[in-house]
């Protein structure tokens, strides 16, 4: 258990450029999350009833991240910020992964058995975003802010939109840049666009040359 609380916190100073020391990291509401969902998983692995729940929820009320108790996570998993983050029952996240607030890993209904996704390890979700069902999102993918992602992703793949969609191959050093990622339904909007204009210059010019030989 303190093995994982060290790497957790050293993964903090890994992802975060904004921690400073140790005191101020075990500030950090989303580290509290992890150590008490660490904690919750041992018991509900063990079968034991009620507490893992109880725990699960105490965090949630103080931290603002809700973990259900069954889901595995991984190591050196970090939530930056952390606040309306939601992780359901049978998600499984592998290791050194990263979520930003907001993100929910949920189900599609009332399915029961496996009904969460599977991240493996390295993968990076970006503010916002949803991935749903019983999906599995590659190695070392990025998945973009406000993305809704419904189906499988590959190994290191980019995916952006609603809903998500596979816009690039990635090498696994790469950082999610939010800024900087593609966005599909931009780039069609902009090529419907530029075929407007062309059309329109056509009709002009037609409008113009049966005009002078009038």
């Amino acid at each position: 258990m303190f093995e994982r609380l060290r790497e957790d916190i050293q993964s903090v100073f890994h992802r975060d450029p904004a921690a400073r020391n140790v005191f101020e990291v075990m500030l950090y509401p989303s580290l509290h999350a992890v150590l008490l969902h660490r904690v919750a998983h041992r018991l509900y692995k063990a079968n034991v009833p009620f507490f893992p729940r109880l725990i699960s929820q105490v965090s949630r009320f103080f931290t603002g991240i809700e973990i259900h108790p069954g889901a595995k996570i991984g190591r050196r998993f970090f939530i930056d910020h952390g606040m309306g983050v939601v992780i359901g029952e049978t998600t499984e996240i592998g290791d050194d992964v990263l979520l930003y607030q907001g993100v929910t890993l949920g189900g599609t209904g009332k399915v029961t058995g496996k009904r969460h996704p599977t991240l493996g390890n390295g993968v990076v979700v970006g503010t916002g975003a949803k991935i749903l069902g019983n999906i599995r999102i590659g190695d070392f993918s990025k998945v973009g802010a406000g993305s809704v992602v419904v189906r499988p992703v590959p190994d290191r793949s980019t995916v952006v939109g609603i809903p998500g969609r596979v816009v690039g191959n990635l090498d696994p050093t790469d950082a999610l840049e939010h800024g900087n990622l593609p966005d599909p339904q931009g780039q069609l909007v902009d090529e419907l666009a530029r075929r407007v204009a062309e059309l329109e210059a056509t009709v002009k010019a037609l409008q113009d040359q049966k005009m002078s030989q009038r």
